[in-house]
């Protein structure tokens, strides 16, 4: 029970007492540190590729035992109210936690695949509303980027940056939102993937090459999404896990992330294609393609050694790099994205905006959001201490909803006539005749 706010209702205080002992019980599974690949396999690797020899990684995963964690999970979950707010986000926390402790105790085999769909979902499950499936709004990002006319990018788009100058940078972005020293960025030599995100602690690749706008849509995605819910969930009075990233979250939380990107007009659309490559790299892993075969579809795809290398272990994290197995997680990012997008369109459209802002109260589902709106009201859940400025400025944020909810009702394969009276789309009259145009 909080000292600071003494007079829970008996229902409350149990919950928290709940979530306090479910805190501890995931003390220690680090899920996405615990199943990466060392630093250390890249060179070797890039050494035999070169050799024109390419020798598939072994990874050599430590055992883990989290059975006991495992019990207290098992006794959080018949202990939570089933149909109360707060019963039912434990009981759907544990059981994740639960999942990735699992997970953890069997890396290295095939079981990590079945687990990792049981947390992150498959390629080919549809987007929400029925839209296609992830895969296949993968393939209209990648081929839009192809496509893409390179001599509109400018110069400046393209001027690389050192891990060292945008480490200073985004150090002097995060102190001017905070007005203080809240969030530590540090260089770190051994991290595999460009940057990694905790909440007063940002790190990037040393040896990384970024560009202006790796810098805005880190300053967005990793502080201002993940790291900022972490910190206000540190400050919730009852749900302490609300800090924590439990896998249950991570659909949310990486959508919330690249939403924030794309409304701040953060993001480009080559990031959407290495999202979108990661999302097909994951359906080509699971169809059987093994390490050296995807590290191959990256470099094809315009990727260097180095971060096709990077890429590729993403994708074979915790698992075999032998064919036929995946860790999915990559395939949350356009899920989340759409589901976001959608969740704020909607709250918009029944004038509860608000819950846009309840979202970074914690790191919670965008369920949670919904579920303990009542918490919010009672005071069990704390607003957000901070909050990125697009979600600050809720005029702004309306308007652009506003317009999306309108623009969606035109149909661009009907417009050819009002807007371009004389010049035919071809493709429309594919879509209308069945006939593949000239």
């Amino acid at each position: 029970m909080s000292e600071a706010q003494p007079n829970w209702t008996p229902d409350v205080a149990h919950h928290a007492a709940l979530d306090a002992r479910m805190v501890e019980a995931a003390r220690g599974m680090r899920l996405l540190s615990l199943v990466s690949w060392p630093a250390q396999l890249q060179q070797p690797f890039l050494d035999s590729w070169q050799a024109g020899h390419p020798v598939l990684p072994m990874v050599e995963y430590p055992k883990h035992d989290f059975s006991e964690a495992r019990r207290e999970l098992q006794a959080i979950m018949q202990a939570a109210e089933e149909g109360h707010p707060l019963g039912d986000y434990l009981i759907e926390s544990a059981r994740s936690w639960d999942h990735a402790a699992e997970l953890l105790e069997n890396l290295g085999t095939a079981r990590v695949t079945e687990l990792s769909k049981i947390l992150y979902g498959t390629p080919d499950e549809q987007l929400p509303g029925n839209g296609p499936t992830a895969r296949e709004a993968a393939a209209h990002f990648i081929n839009i980027a192809c496509e893409l006319d390179h001599e509109l990018i400018s110069p400046m788009e393209t001027v690389p940056v050192s891990a060292t100058a945008l480490a200073l940078q985004l150090q002097n972005d995060l102190d001017d939102f905070f007005d203080a020293r809240v969030i530590n960025v540090e260089l770190d030599p051994d991290l595999i993937a460009k940057a990694a995100a905790a909440a007063t602690r940002i790190r990037l690749r040393t040896s990384a090459i970024f560009t202006d706008y790796d810098r805005a849509q880190l300053l967005q995605h990793e502080a201002l999404v993940h790291s900022l819910t972490a910190l206000n969930g540190r400050l919730q009075p009852v749900l302490k896990s609300l800090e924590l990233s439990s896998p249950r979250t991570t659909t949310t939380q990486e959508g919330l992330a690249t939403f924030a990107e794309q409304i701040t007009g953060s993001t480009d659309i080559q990031r959407m294609k290495r999202v979108s490559l990661r999302i097909e790299a994951v359906a080509k892993a699971l169809d059987g393609a093994d390490f050296i075969e995807v590290f191959k579809y990256f470099l094809s795809q315009g990727q260097s050694e180095q971060e096709s290398f990077a890429s590729a272990q993403r994708i074979f994290r915790g698992v075999p790099a032998t064919g036929g197995l995946a860790f999915t997680k990559d395939t949350v990012y356009l899920r989340g994205l759409v589901s976001v997008h959608t969740f704020f369109r909607w709250s918009l459209r029944q004038d509860r905006l608000r819950l846009g802002r309840q979202l970074f109260a914690g790191k919670m589902t965008l369920d949670d959001v919904i579920r303990l709106e009542p918490m919010y009201a009672a005071g069990v859940i704390e607003p957000p201490r901070w909050l990125p400025h697009w979600v600050q400025r809720a005029n702004g944020l309306a308007g652009v909803l506003a317009f999306s909810l309108f623009a969606n009702k035109i149909r661009l394969d009907q417009i050819t006539d009002t807007l371009f009276p004389h010049h035919a789309d071809p493709e429309a009259e594919h879509s209308e005749t069945g006939q593949t145009p000239a």
